[in-house]
């Protein structure tokens, strides 16, 4: 039965981080809040947990899970080729809605999906999904809605959609900005927008002024 905790009580709260900890340790799924919208996370590290969450959604491997962080200095352990302007842009954007699209370290043993050996990588502007990333390590976390439905801005919102398939729901009350973070490849020699969201381009020019728009 998932267990669901009050994150604006400091008891429930230190609890329901306790235990969402656990439960990702035991390759279970947990809601917590962001900055942007409610996520749905697993063990990173956890080939079946990243299933189970693909499962939980109805999504495909096609549509790979992202990876959130709990401070820049993981990078180093996750990415690799990772270009002045990407660092640039960490500096200026993290934590916050800015998701970087980078080659990951052909040394990790993980399975988000078919990502063709990159890696969507984001730090959160959130106390409880900070507490949460830095006792557990890199999660993978995607939008806590079934594949195609709204993405949700309450945990109400969550809950209605995904049920039983999570353990462990936080909830932080009403995301603050309800827009999906924005998204940037770096892979290349120069910075590429593929989703526009809650850093706008005029934001993302001013620290990487050739950035090109996704086709």
């Amino acid at each position: 039965m998932s267990r669901r905790y009050d994150c604006a009580d400091a008891g429930d709260r230190a609890t329901g981080l306790r235990e969402a900890a656990s439960a990702i340790r035991r390759g279970e799924l947990v809601v917590l809040p962001t900055d942007t919208l409610y996520g749905i996370g697993a063990d990173a590290f956890s080939p079946e947990a990243v299933g189970g969450l693909l499962a939980a959604k109805g999504r495909g491997r096609n549509m790979p899970s992202p990876v959130l962080v709990g401070s820049p200095t993981t990078l180093h352990g996750l990415v690799t080729d990772f270009s002045e302007q990407a660092w640039e842009l960490v500096d200026a954007f993290w934590p916050g809605g800015l998701t970087l699209v980078a080659k990951h370290q052909p040394s990790l043993r993980w399975d988000l999906g078919e990502t063709r050996g990159t890696v969507a990588v984001r730090m959160p502007l959130h106390p409880v999904a900070i507490e949460l990333l830095n006792n557990t390590g890199p999660l993978a976390v995607s939008s806590a809605n079934k594949s195609g439905s709204p993405a949700p801005a309450t945990c109400d919102d969550a809950f209605a959609q995904l049920g039983e398939s999570v353990a462990v729901y936080l909830d932080g009350g009403t995301a603050e900005h309800a827009t999906p973070s924005t998204i940037v490849d770096v892979t290349g020699k120069v910075p590429v927008l593929l989703r526009a969201g809650a850093v706008s381009v005029e934001q993302l020019r001013e620290v990487v002024p050739d950035l090109e728009a996704g086709s």
